[in-house]
């Protein structure tokens, strides 16, 4: 299992250190909100430019913002890896944001709602990398996780499989040691925990862990 701990519950006026302290993990998570797509607001694409200076973890990047079209360059030009969209913001430009972000050789990942049913991600599973589940409703860390989930996450396993396809399931929302069994009996690859492993003593523990489910 990849765990991708996401920041948002760091102590944010010593960012270097708390970034440091995950450092085993391979993968960092950057929780992009707008205030508009999603309840709360976070940082924005020079974050990810000042986490580069000491990571060099895989820049795993989830835009929950209304017009993430505007933003796939700066994220690029700022570091990511990989960018993730909302099929909710985008409707028919979906395909159009997935043909950019490709175009700027990153991975590309697709996310929804936990109301926005699996379905609807079918016509882009074959051109995409990455696709995360919301095991909780996206705006604010510490939420429980919600077992519907679940099923997502075999429906994409089992199509993965049926169709020869080669995206990752990754799951954000509620993931401690338990839930993260859950997922990855399910099918997941990659987890995002925040509060879970910064809430820990020893993270690299915590993360390490998370990897062995």
């Amino acid at each position: 299992m990849i765990v991708a701990p996401s920041f948002l519950t760091a102590d944010m006026s010593r960012l270097e250190s708390e970034i440091k302290s995950i450092s085993t993990a391979k993968w960092l998570h950057f929780d992009v909100m707008d205030g508009i797509f999603v309840p709360n607001k976070t940082y924005d694409y020079h974050i990810v430019s000042e986490v580069k200076r000491y990571s060099n973890q895989f820049f795993d990047c989830h835009l929950m913002v209304d017009n993430p079209l505007i933003d796939i360059y700066r994220y690029a030009k700022a570091g990511a890896d990989s960018i993730t969209v909302h099929l909710e913001a985008l409707g028919l430009a979906t395909k159009v944001a997935i043909d950019a972000i490709k175009n700027l050789q990153l991975k590309v990942g697709l996310s929804i709602k936990p109301n926005t049913k699996i379905e609807e991600l079918l016509p882009y599973l074959d051109d995409i990398d990455l696709v995360l589940i919301m095991s909780v409703e996206p705006g604010k860390g510490g939420q429980k996780f919600m077992e519907e989930s679940l099923d997502k996450i075999s429906f994409l396993c089992d199509y993965r499989k049926k169709h020869q396809l080669n995206y990752l399931i990754e799951v954000d929302g509620g993931i401690n040691l338990s839930t993260g069994r859950l997922v990855s009996l399910a099918g997941a690859d990659v987890v995002v925990a925040g509060s879970y492993i910064f809430n820990q003593i020893d993270r690299a523990k915590a993360i390490s862990e998370l990897e062995n489910v």
